[in-house]
């Protein structure tokens, strides 16, 4: 989750673009626009949905490994964790 109002907001705008791009697959579902027009949609919705998730990523690691009061085991941890989000992204 984004802590600072910047990160916060840039996210929720983004979220909101996805929003309106689903909506706009909808009715084009509904009128029965052209397969091609569709799936440049579809396309379009997976880019904006890998780039929201990209900068949450973004947001994650940099909170997570940026602080400097942590244990050697607490990083352990976090890269641990940090690592698998990665891997389960690039899937």
């Amino acid at each position: 989750m984004p802590h600072s109002i910047e990160d916060k907001k840039r996210v929720l705008v983004r979220v909101r673009r996805i929003k309106g791009q689903v909506e706009a697959l909808e009715r084009s579902l509904e009128t029965g626009a052209d397969c091609s027009a569709i799936l440049q949609q579809i396309s379009a919705i997976r880019g904006a949905s890998h780039g929201l998730m990209s900068e949450i990523m973004e947001i994650h690691i940099r909170d997570e490994l940026g602080q400097n009061d942590l244990t050697e085991i607490q990083k352990a941890n976090r890269l641990n964790e940090v690592a698998s989000l990665v891997r389960s992204y690039l899937k």
